[in-house]
């Protein structure tokens, strides 16, 4: 989204308009920085063992939780993920330091090559292919040709780490002269692991099987999609020499990123599941998949918009209005004019009329759909695209005050930071 000159005073006084700023600013430091970001990383810290991480999804998680099995804080994962964020994670690191984890995100074609040579890992960690690049990618090979240009720069010494059960992230085992290392579930991957056991909401116990060893891990992690953070971070720590055992205490101690498959237990005995970070299909199916799972009173899904769906979207809103149907009693649409298509999927699959609340896109009438009857032992999943910010929804079940009402925000700040929350937007010009 481009700007004025004269909405810069409009933007400076909200938190939201001051990210936008930023990130712009990010982008254009980032053609500043790359050069002297690259030669930092090739004379200063060129002893570093750098792992980047890239994927469609699951970055964020495990670069958390393989800077826990390195021995870091998994806290100090930087939350920017592209242009000057990259040149800031290289400089931060210092002479000496051992390990390293970046992640590495991309938005557009023709960028990871340039990130890549930047950032120049020794161990490459990809942890799917998905759809939440269509509109800019396009297909599921060009952004697997996108974001193999970080396996392709590694050294003949290093090491791709793959997600094995993936085929596209499978494939790139054929663009690296690397090592290559995959995890997953699958008998053929050289780290996995065997079918979770949920211990909700507390997380869940995972049986590792490595080359070191098989091992049982109690993590306060939920749900299949966040065995792979795991598994790719038990890869990584072999390959850097750190013992399986002081690998997996570590990682049992990792609590669930902010928003990713996320429990948060209400004081009224209900529990959330705050999946409201992102909303590609896959990531939606697999949310739910795990809510049918869930032992619960009653399974509730507050279901926002998908994240670029590839193909016509009636028929993907349906079909998961029908996948709600099956492990829902009750189902909160905030989805704006796809909610017609995803109630008609919801009693297509046998939910009745009267369990589905059209939200008319506002996370307000979300919660207040939810508060009048939410019971002790209910699990509410809340999941949807990163620009609706469902999140609010989710704080305001658990007591903040809302009062931003915005149907769309792309400025990439996070609710529970923005001053706009419970502010509102009174008297100030909406630029995000």
């Amino acid at each position: 989204m481009s700007y004025r000159l004269a909405d810069l005073p409009a933007l400076l006084r909200t938190s939201p308009g001051r990210m936008r700023l930023k990130i712009a600013g990010c982008h254009l430091a980032w053609k500043v920085l790359a050069r002297p970001a690259a030669w930092y990383r090739r004379r200063v810290i060129r002893n570093t063992r750098i792992v980047g991480v890239t994927g469609s999804f699951g970055k964020t998680t495990t670069t958390r939780a393989t800077l826990a099995a390195l021995g870091r804080d998994p806290g100090s994962a930087l939350r920017g993920n592209a242009g000057c964020f990259l040149a800031r994670a290289l400089f931060r690191i210092r002479p000496g330091q051992r390990h390293a984890v970046i992640e590495i995100g991309i938005s557009r074609p023709d960028q990871m090559p340039q990130y890549a040579q930047v950032v120049s890992p020794d161990i490459a960690v990809v942890t799917a292919v998905g759809s939440e690049h269509n509109r800019s990618l396009g297909t599921l090979e060009r952004t697997r040709h996108e974001k193999a240009h970080l396996v392709r720069v590694l050294p003949a010494s290093g090491t791709a780490v793959l997600n094995g059960d993936d085929p596209n992230v499978r494939w790139m085992a054929g663009e690296t002269r690397a090592r290559v290392v995959t995890f997953g579930f699958e008998d053929t991957n050289d780290v996995r692991a065997g079918p979770p056991q949920l211990d909700w909401p507390r997380g869940m116990r995972v049986r590792v099987i490595t080359r070191e060893g098989t091992r049982e891990m109690r993590v306060r992690l939920v749900g299949r999609p966040m065995v792979y953070p795991l598994l790719a971070a038990v890869a990584v720590a072999l390959e850097l020499g750190v013992p399986l055992d002081r690998a997996i205490a570590a990682l049992e101690t990792v609590p669930p990123t902010p928003g990713r498959l996320q429990p948060v237990v209400l004081p009224n005995g209900a529990v959330i599941l705050r999946d409201d970070f992102k909303g590609p299909q896959e990531t939606i199916e697999a949310a739910l998949d795990l809510l049918g799972e869930i032992p619960a009173a009653r399974r509730i899904v507050v279901l926002g918009e998908v994240s670029e769906p590839i193909g016509s979207q009636g028929p993907i809103y349906r079909q998961l209005g029908s996948r709600v149907a099956r492990v829902a009693a009750r189902a909160v649409f905030v989805a704006g004019s796809n909610t017609g298509a995803y109630s008609t999927g919801a009693r297509r699959g046998g939910l009745a009329r009267e369990a589905i609340v059209d939200a008319k896109g506002s996370p307000a009438r979300a919660v207040q759909a939810l508060k009048a009857d939410l019971r002790p032992g209910d699990v509410i999943l809340i999941k949807g695209r990163d620009t609706q910010h469902l999140a609010r929804v989710a704080l305001a079940l658990m007591g903040r005050q809302v009062r931003c009402e915005l149907p769309v925000c792309d400025s990439k700040l996070e609710c529970n930071d923005c001053r706009m929350l419970e502010r509102g937007w009174e008297g100030h010009r909406i630029l995000t």
